[in-house]
């Protein structure tokens, strides 16, 4: 190899570098949280860095390119190329999650009932250390649940209570949920979940009421840290509804 040819590998070089660094950032960030080697918002900064990095490696990513194109190497080319995609996709992902959390409200705790919402009881001790309190936040986090996700309300079903709270149940089950308690003669259901990369841990409260000649669904679903769920929460519980119907 040439003195001529190992400069042209150089950029590219450094920029396949700087995407993989990226990505390590990015892959690292939930799992190392999730298996207590850092706080989440050090997790959250390795995510900010990751896409900057990926950012460099997509500036010198495109360089390298047509440098290597303007010098026919092309094994080159290959490598510039493989570091500008990685750079581009390492800023994309903490891009749009971060597009994600600005269209959505800065809450954590979603209610089908935000008058009189479900309550814990056997999640408690569970929570003791949670920044987040389990107590529900009143009138302002309810207007802006309602304003973000208008759709999420009470359910009632043509069921008994004791029908409707079987069925809640085998729904709760069937979303993977960890069931802490389920208790028929309360109508309640309490279980916890687990998000898929940094393992944040959710807690959900199903409460089912006689109404009628059927049965009233109210489900709460309450992360144990963090301002914003990032719309987690109501999705959880949409999934729920969608399943339970």
């Amino acid at each position: 190899m040439t003195s001529s040819t190992r400069k042209a590998f150089l950029l590219p070089i450094i920029a396949l570098l700087l995407a993989c660094a990226s990505v390590i950032l990015l892959l690292a960030a939930g799992p190392g949280y999730h298996f207590g080697l850092w706080h989440f918002r050090t997790g959250f900064a390795m995510m900010k860095y990751g896409a900057w990095l990926g950012v460099a490696a997509g500036v010198s990513g495109c360089a390298a390119l047509m440098a290597s194109f303007r010098q026919r190497v092309w094994k080159a080319v290959i490598i510039s190329s493989l570091a500008l995609a990685i750079g581009a996709a390492a800023f994309a992902v903490p891009y749009f999650l971060k597009q994600s959390a600005a269209r959505v409200p800065k809450i954590h705790d979603i209610s089908t009932d935000t008058v009189n919402p479900p309550t814990f009881v056997a999640v408690l001790p569970l929570r003791k250390d949670a920044p987040n309190p389990a107590e529900y936040g009143g009138v302002e986090i309810a207007a802006k649940q309602a304003e973000a996700y208008p759709e999420l309300k009470s359910l009632t079903v043509g069921l008994s209570p004791e029908q409707a709270f079987e069925r809640a149940l085998k729904t709760a089950h069937q979303m993977g949920w960890k069931i802490v308690a389920a208790v028929p003669g309360e109508g309640r259901i309490e279980a916890s979940d687990t998000t898929f990369w940094f393992g944040f841990t959710d807690d959900i409260v199903i409460r089912i009421r006689p109404a009628g000649t059927g049965s009233k669904l109210d489900i709460r679903s309450v992360s144990r840290v963090g301002l914003s769920d990032v719309g987690t929460n109501a999705r959880r519980i949409r999934q729920f509804m969608v399943k339970f119907r």
